[in-house]
């Protein structure tokens, strides 16, 4: 089969699936997918062949695959006929996406446990929320400022955890997660368990993100303002991914996950690299809380309780440590996933455990397991 008829299929196929998944409200439809994609990667999984041909058509049509991609994330709330709640999810597992990138930075790229993104992310929107309201602040300025505000307390939190490994260094992130949701939950000025009420929505050339979009006679509702907000966040964020997997930056950080000491020995140095992932990680869950934040208009601290960075890092586990495609499909997943099996009532989250242990034994080393470092060009 042809490469570039490789590229073409699998993304239209892959976008078809996903609007199926999307408008399904018979459990059997969302059963039957669920079945289809676990039969996928188990035949992968059998055969690897089939798999690696994929992934050279795809890096033979890199700009291709890239184009047509770019078509159909613009294309898609047009695609899903207006369904507000279906561009709803798709806007919540973009956050996550971004979230679980942040968080591949440290857990995959490195093989530092990090149980502390919920908090950044809350972090990140609590800092914007509270400079909108309190002060007028746009949310184009909040935007970047929760960001550095966030960093900052990854450094915060990243220099201390250097005098820690493994097991400790995962419980003293633990901590921080717990003590800014503490804080959060007991400071008046955070608005305490009531949080923050009546966040404004954004404006962009005089367009409120309160409204729908009208464009060439097609309407839009207001929700796919966020959507493409939140799907531009995303390309930043793979695009940041990518150049820093790609940079010394991302070699030292494998070099940390494949034997510390030895990358020691190299002269590698151990504890800035480590501190740098906690930034990198800070600033990106400081974004995606900011969209947050404006999007819902109402934050309160049981949105970044510790679950949230539990369910961040399973994101990155069952879709693949350090894979850029695998932690976005983990995150997609693992986010719709409880939505969809909502036809079982009080058993959703037993089914939802289900389906996720069983990707994991089709696949153990996640969806799209990390793959080796290709030099020397494309080709």
């Amino acid at each position: 089969m042809a490469p570039l008829f490789i590229v073409i299929a699998v993304e239209f196929i892959a976008a078809a699936a996903l609007r199926q998944f999307l408008l399904a409200e018979d459990w059997r439809v969302v059963v039957g997918i669920l079945v289809l994609f676990g039969a996928l990667f188990g035949l992968m999984q059998l055969r690897p062949a089939i798999e690696q041909k994929i992934a050279d058509a795809f890096r033979e049509h890199r700009r291709l695959a890239v184009i047509i991609g770019v078509v159909l994330a613009i294309g898609f709330p047009a695609a899903l006929g207006g369904n507000s709640y279906a561009i709803h999810l798709l806007i919540l597992a973009l956050i996550y996406s971004v979230l679980a990138l942040a968080l591949n930075f440290q857990l995959g790229s490195a093989n530092i446990p990090n149980f502390a993104t919920g908090a950044s992310y809350g972090i990140g929107a609590y800092a914007s929320a509270l400079l909108a309201i309190n002060y007028g602040v746009s949310f184009w300025v909040a935007l970047p400022f929760s960001a550095l505000v966030a960093t900052l307390f990854g450094f915060a939190l990243g220099l201390p955890s250097m005098r820690t490994r493994e097991s400790y260094l995962a419980l003293v992130t633990i901590a921080f997660g717990v003590v800014v949701h503490q804080l959060l939950n007991n400071f008046e000025w955070t608005g305490g368990p009531n949080g923050v009420v009546g966040i404004p929505a954004p404006s962009l050339f005089g367009h409120s993100f309160s409204s729908p979009i009208k464009l060439f006679g097609l309407s839009l509702p207001s929700q796919a303002n966020f959507y493409f907000l939140s799907a531009l966040l995303l390309v930043i964020a793979i695009v940041t991914a990518n150049r820093l997997h790609s940079s010394r930056i991302g070699l030292a950080w494998n070099a940390l996950r494949a034997d510390e000491l030895a990358a020691r020995c190299q002269g590698i140095n151990v504890v800035w690299y480590k501190v740098l992932a906690f930034a990198v990680d800070a600033f990106l869950a400081g974004f995606a809380g900011t969209i947050y934040a404006f999007y819902v208009s109402f934050i309160s601290p049981d949105n970044f309780t510790f679950l949230v960075s539990v369910t961040i890092m399973t994101m990155v586990i069952v879709g693949g440590m350090d894979n850029i495609l695998g932690v976005i499909v983990g995150a997609f997943l693992l986010t719709l996933l409880p939505e969809k099996l909502r036809a079982f009532s009080d058993y959703r989250i037993l089914f939802f455990g289900v389906v996720v242990i069983l990707f994991l034994i089709i696949r153990p080393q996640g969806l799209f397991p990390q793959r080796l470092r290709r030099y020397g060009g494309d080709s």
